[in-house]
């Protein structure tokens, strides 16, 4: 029996821990560097983004779909910024057997996390406040100039220049809550970055 026991453990351990190493590895190298470059989706899976606050330059917004492992699709609302700084970030998605995998960072008011060219493919949005200054609601997505469309999407058969989008010279936003299902930068920096592997009850929200 001890020995059966032992491998189911091990077996669950392996399945838990696995994706948890290689997140470690991958963001406590590019911590160390002093910058963390994006660039990924969770594939079948959303997570949940909370913040204090955060403060975008060259804020864009627009429809697209995103297409997942088997063919899946599904559309999404896509946030960007050419600069974002965010202050009490909480990133935290479910992994198997009631586990969740947590990332915090910026919790100090003098080191907030700082991104450039941030994308946050999502299906829900909630903030306590939002103020947007210089917004242009119902640009066409092809005509955006304030901010950017990501490569990848204008590259996307998905894309359409004529398409809804919005764009403002900066947005600011407080108790910010989102659902998403991929984010991509070109540098996102976690200062303090906190990573915990917790049981289901410790997401962000």
């Amino acid at each position: 029996m001890s020995q059966i026991y032992g491998k189911t453990r091990w077996k669950r351990f392996a399945v838990v821990m696995v994706p948890a190493l290689a997140a470690t590895a991958a963001v406590g190298m590019s911590v160390a560097q002093g910058a963390l470059a994006a660039s990924f989706s969770v594939s079948g899976s959303q997570f949940k983004v909370s913040a204090a606050s955060l403060h975008g330059d060259g804020f864009t917004q627009y429809g697209t779909v995103e297409t997942f492992e088997g063919g899946k699709t599904l559309p999404v609302a896509v946030s960007g910024f050419n600069d974002a700084t965010i202050h009490n970030l909480c990133q935290s998605v479910s992994l198997p057997f009631g586990f969740v995998l947590k990332i915090t960072a910026g919790d100090d008011p003098n080191n907030p996390v700082k991104a450039t060219s941030l994308y946050i493919d999502m299906t829900d949005l909630q903030a306590k406040t939002a103020q947007f200054n210089g917004i242009n609601i119902g640009v066409a997505e092809g005509a955006v100039s304030k901010g950017t469309v990501s490569s990848g999407d204008s590259n996307s058969k998905y894309y359409d220049p004529t398409g809804f989008a919005q764009e403002a010279d900066s947005a600011d936003l407080t108790g910010v809550q989102q659902t998403a299902w991929a984010t991509s930068a070109a540098t996102f920096s976690l200062n303090g970055m906190h990573l915990s592997l917790n049981d289901s009850n410790s997401e962000c929200f």
